[in-house]
């Protein structure tokens, strides 16, 4: 089932009024922000908190951030002044009967927000709203406790909440529809941008997400490149924001460890979600990235940060022959002639976009640059990485065949350079760094389509939202091509010999109907 794809960009209800109360349960970090979210919106805002003077002193710190936004004339100081006049702090669950809408942010811990929730059925009005910003917990399961299942859904924001735009608007098994618009019409009205989702495990953000750290794992773990080098590569010719491994240390390897755990546990281990023992290492070592001081990286006092591996710089060739008529070949044809190298034009039929001091290169289709070179006869077979933009990337990965003579890698690199490329070679791992984890991150992007968690315009607007894509996976993939990313899938399961790697279904009706994902 694919849902309507209008359900992402327009609400079909009506926002809740300012003139709703809007409680907050849990005044941590996340609750903090969403309580700033609500008054700034214009909602009154009690804060509960089980901890004594937690909630006032999270609005201190919320009327502070109100304080610092008017100083940048981000907003006026009257509209500081009244939004911080709307935030109350209150001691007991009684104190919210009032609620149009209580929204939980406490522990993740089922029994826990079970507990609650029967709580608050007890306290506050028939109409009253539900929305546990729960992160990994079913949906379907909090509600399972309650007498009236039927108001409760998920309203997950993203960290920190006053800044990212994302709200998964998450219903449950018994969620009322109209309780799920309401939710998305006032997350819009709150100048947030929502989208549906069904409980699943890991909702869209958080299952799309897995192949982003777990393919970065795999060539680490295989020897295929270094951290530092993986992480420039997904930023530089990716266009990530950050790169996988930083990013898992600035997450924190207790917490990313156990989301990866959680959603394989759920999916009753699936292999496309089996955790890596190499992040499990991290965790036993208590080795959890920036808060704890040492992850992949190390942020002790004095700890040098390594630098990606970067090729030596080689001469620039003088016999290159571009061919085809790809994006990439054409790109690299004008950054040569930006830059005054001299080049031909050639029409070799299988794929090659370049031939340089006897290396034939290839964009990566997924299998080895040995495997390739085996089965076309050509020894010396080079290999480049996916670019979000092959005109402006200033980094590209490639990788060689085993048997691939070095003057010749040599050439190869040395023309991308000529192009104004930092290379970095990779070990010859299948569908090196960039393209194994786009294919991957489309792929699970395309079954969450296909069993009906979400829609595409979903999955592209929350990975980029959420966790700050360059590009929506499924927009990704369509502009690559859904044939190149179903060849890259099925030959990385080819040499894995995994189901990791089978082809969403959504993505192979598409290739045989010679349709695109958003067509």
């Amino acid at each position: 089932m694919i849902v309507n794809a209008t359900q992402t960009c327009k609400p079909v209800a009506h926002a809740l009024p300012t003139s709703a109360i809007v409680a907050v349960v849990g005044t941590g970090a996340m609750g903090a922000g969403i309580a700033q979210v609500a008054a700034a919106a214009g909602h009154v805002v009690k804060l509960l908190d089980n901890r004594p003077g937690a909630a006032a002193k999270a609005i201190e710190g919320i009327r502070a951030q109100f304080g610092k936004l008017a100083d940048k004339a981000k907003m006026s100081a009257e509209a500081a002044q009244a939004a911080s006049a709307r935030l109350v702090a209150v001691e007991q669950l009684g104190d919210l009967a009032d609620a149009a809408l209580v929204i939980e942010a406490i522990v993740e811990n089922l029994e826990a927000k079970q507990t609650l929730y029967r709580n608050l059925e007890e306290i506050v009005a028939a109409d009253c709203i539900f929305g546990t910003n729960t992160s990994s917990i079913s949906v379907t399961s909090i509600g399972a406790a309650m007498q009236r299942p039927e108001r409760l859904a998920g309203l997950h924001f993203f960290n920190p909440a006053p800044l990212m735009k994302l709200v998964e608007i998450v219903s449950g098994l018994a969620t009322e529809r109209a309780v799920a618009d309401t939710l998305f019409a006032t997350a819009a009205a709150w100048g947030k941008t929502p989208v549906h989702a069904r409980s699943t495990p890991g909702f869209i953000v958080n299952r799309v997400a897995r192949p982003y750290y777990a393919e970065a794992l795999r060539i680490l773990n295989e020897g295929g490149g270094d951290c530092a080098t993986v992480d420039a590569i997904m930023r530089d010719a990716g266009g990530f924001r950050m790169g996988p491994f930083e990013l898992m240390d600035m997450i924190g390897h207790d917490v990313n460890f156990a989301v990866t755990r959680s959603v394989w546990n759920a999916f009753y281990n699936d292999p496309r979600f089996t955790p890596s023992l190499i992040q499990q290492e991290l965790v036993d070592a208590g080795f959890y990235g920036r808060k704890s001081g040492r992850g992949f990286y190390d942020y002790r006092d004095g700890a040098e940060r390594p630098g990606a591996q970067v090729a030596v710089a080689q001469q620039a060739p003088g016999d290159i022959v571009l061919h085809g008529h790809s994006a990439v070949a054409h790109a690299l044809a004008d950054r040569l002639f930006e830059r005054k190298i001299a080049h031909t034009w050639g029409e070799a039929a299988d794929g090659r976009i370049a031939e340089v001091g006897g290396a034939v290169i290839f964009v990566t289709d997924g299998r080895t640059a040995t495997q390739r070179a085996a089965e076309s006869g050509i020894d010396n077979v080079v290999l480049i990485d996916l670019a979000l933009d092959y005109a402006s990337a200033p980094r590209l990965a490639v990788g060689a065949a085993i048997n691939c003579f070095a003057p010749a890698v040599g050439a190869a690199i040395g023309l991308l350079q000529a192009a104004g490329f930092e290379v970095c070679r990779l070990g010859d791992t299948p569908g090196l760094a960039v393209m194994r984890t786009v294919a991957m991150l489309a792929n699970e992007a395309a079954d969450a389509v296909h069993q009906g968690v979400c829609d595409a315009a979903a999955a592209d607007a929350a990975m980029k939202l959420g966790v700050n894509y360059p590009r929506g996976p499924l927009e990704w993939a369509d502009r690559i091509g859904l044939p190149a990313i179903c060849a890259v899938l099925a030959n990385l399961a080819r040499f894995y010999g995994e189901d990791r790697y089978r082809v969403s279904p959504l993505i192979q009706q598409r290739v045989l109907a010679g349709k695109k994902i958003h067509d």
